[in-house]
């Protein structure tokens, strides 16, 4: 299987905080890869903007650095570095001052796409917006893309739209959430809408529920500050977890275009119920190892910040009414897993006499690590001695499937970029996407402040607190295992 690579228009992407750990670890190497997968039009440009006094000789280092230390061996390439680093140039610039903006403005071109990367606080994004288009800078079909966190609640993020929008048409603003470029959550939507095989399906009456997991084992250590600030709540649910629930739950779009999808997945996220206390599970992890506890690593210690949250959420509308959908995610588990598992109900009757081994039917689709669905059925067990059924799993990983075409598939960092230089907003959150999503987590934080809640402890490399498996357990479920 040969992987098709579409080019793009001639382009400047300008990368503000070109220096910091982001465009380090994910968007200057992903421009990398792009290049060498031969993405990139002779003459586009990258050009990197930040505090830092650098020569372009002395960003196109730290550059080559970067690829060194996050492109993998195989991927490294003498001379196509060297042609990559030889599109970069830098700028020395303030965000809220005047210094650098002119200089700017005589690197970027008129007559090609003019990306702009908000790679920065959210503090900076109404700066930068204000002086690319004070200084000129920024043309009619310019394009800014912005990092999560986008707000902090409702009114934060009300207010970072109606800043940008002073600036930039919704059209020109991608608020990017690299879960949506994952190859895997992707293959959400072709999954449903390009067999018929399960959309007959995917509705209460044949859906039992659905869980999401997002584990990860590291600690917030190093970002601690940060972390304690928002919260599993914040960080996770409200944004990529969002994300992945809208696109199992939401209805088919009349097309697949960027509007009409988002417009599907805000009537998910609008027809959200309220979560009641009952419904929801705090954890915080303790010491373990050589390891600190999040107290420690927050240096807060008095911290009610949550690592870990399970939640089970309910949809108010004809296809889901009554399947409820269960969320957990939460720092230092058993081991690193992403997957969405859509368990099947059971038949309504069963025509063997011994259905001791039955199992229900369980779709998993894996988003990392090793990408890929699992279909698990019910088959006869081999062997004489009459009908014993046994579950067996028809198992699709993306490395097995597609071969060499699988160690091909772009980081989700890569595919978004592209996306923003092509000018195609389906992976991107619109406004009303964003601050629907907060209107219905607000309230949530809020109870549990109000409440003066305390997180419950619990032990590193474990699946989490005591009680996120009492939330199953009471409805007759459980969680699937995170296997270490």
């Amino acid at each position: 299987m040969v992987s098709r690579v579409i080019p793009v228009e001639p382009f400047d992407l300008v990368v503000f905080g070109g220096t910091g750990d982001l465009a380090r670890r994910k968007i200057l190497p992903g421009l990398y890869l792009r290049y060498l997968a031969g993405q990139m039009p002779p003459d586009a440009r990258v050009i990197g903007a930040a505090r830092g006094d650098l020569t372009d000789d002395e960003f196109r280092k730290t550059v080559a650095e970067a690829i060194e230390e996050f492109v993998p061996a195989a991927r490294r390439d003498a001379a196509a570095i060297a042609g990559f680093l030889g599109r970069l140039a830098y700028v020395a610039i303030d965000a809220k001052g005047e210094t650098g903006w002119a200089r700017l403005k005589e690197l970027i071109r008129d007559d090609v796409v003019q990306a702009f990367y908000f790679s920065v606080a959210p503090a900076l994004f109404g700066d930068l917006a204000e002086r690319l288009r004070l200084h000129g800078i920024a043309g009619p079909q310019a394009r800014i893309v912005v990092e999560k966190p986008f707000g902090r609640d409702l009114a934060s993020a009300r207010a970072l739209n109606a800043t940008l929008a002073q600036h930039f048409t919704e059209s020109q603003i991608y608020r990017i959430d690299h879960y949506l470029g994952k190859e895997t959550v992707q293959n959400l939507m072709a999954v449903r809408f390009a067999n018929i095989l399960f959309e007959p399906l995917w509705k209460s009456e044949y859906i039992d529920h659905v869980q999401i997991t997002v584990a990860e084992t590291v600690s917030v250590n190093g970002r601690g500050a940060y972390y304690d600030k928002s919260g599993a709540m914040r960080d996770m649910v409200q944004n990529h977890m969002m994300q992945l629930l809208c696109l199992i739950a939401m209805e088919p779009p009349y097309h697949f275009d960027p509007d009409a999808v988002r417009d599907e997945k805000l009537k998910v996220i609008r027809a959200l119920d309220p979560v009641r206390p009952e419904d929801i599970v705090r954890g915080q992890y303790r010491a373990g190892g050589d390891e600190g506890s999040y107290v420690e690593h927050s240096e807060n210690p008095d911290s009610r910040t949550e690592s870990y949250i399970a939640l089970k959420l309910n949809i108010s509308n004809w296809r889901w009414k009554g399947t409820p959908f269960y969320l957990r995610t939460g720092k230092r588990l058993r081991a690193r897993e992403s997957e969405i598992a859509i368990t099947f109900k059971e038949p309504p009757h069963s025509i063997f006499d011994d259905d001791r081994g039955w199992r229900e039917n369980v779709l998993v689709i894996r988003l990392q690590p090793d990408e890929g669905m699992n279909l698990k059925v019910m088959i006869k067990e081999p062997g004489p001695g009459g009908m014993r059924l046994v579950q067996v799993p028809l198992d699709m990983s993306f490395a097995d499937a597609l071969g060499d075409a699988a160690q091909d598939v772009p980081d989700a960092y890569e595919r978004l970029i592209m996306d923003v230089i092509r000018g195609n907003q389906t992976l991107f959150m619109r406004g009303d996407e964003v601050e629907a999503a907060w209107a219905w987590t607000d309230p949530i934080i809020e109870g549990w402040e109000a409440r003066g809640h305390r997180p419950q402890g619990y032990d590193p490399g474990t699946s989490g607190p005591e009680d996120a498996l009492m939330l199953m357990h009471r409805d007759g479920r459980r969680w699937r295992e995170i296997k270490a």
